[in-house]
């Protein structure tokens, strides 16, 4: 480890460099995945598939054509369409229920103490009271 990385500083950033990318990755695969992205993705390698086998039979425009009019799905694309109906099936309907709210208020009762009594101020607890604030106050608080 020592002849890739001379000190333990570098080592430490390449690792949180590493750390930072991998966490980006995982983040960008779970936004495709909750989004539906990997059908995109699916489609995307179906149909440069598609357009590879028939380039090597057809011209270049009729390729394209054929590629993506829709006429003429290859198997991937028809395992991916019935995969996008499966999943929009599986979805559940969103159930909308009525709020009830209680009607009954509470009661705050606010009751006076039994016994009350005063306690004492002691003259040490006063004697921080006692000084006069400085005029004028200091620069660097009016500041």
């Amino acid at each position: 480890m020592r002849k890739y990385f001379p000190s333990p500083i570098r080592f430490a950033d390449y690792a949180r460099c590493v750390l930072v990318r991998l966490s980006h990755i995982l983040l960008i695969l779970a936004l495709l995945g909750a989004t539906g992205g990997h059908w995109a993705v699916l489609q995307t390698v179906a149909w440069a598939d598609m357009l590879a086998k028939n380039l090597q039979t057809e011209s270049v425009s009729d390729a394209i054509t054929k590629t993506f009019d829709g006429q003429h799905p290859c198997k991937m694309c028809k395992q991916i369409s019935a995969g996008k109906k499966a999943e929009k099936k599986a979805d559940l309907p969103l159930q909308v229920k009525k709020l009830e709210f209680v009607s009954e208020r509470p009661a705050f009762v606010f009751a006076a103490p039994q016994e009350f009594r005063l306690s004492p101020v002691l003259l040490s607890e006063l004697d921080g009271l006692n000084h006069q604030p400085s005029v004028p106050p200091p620069r660097s608080l009016a500041a």
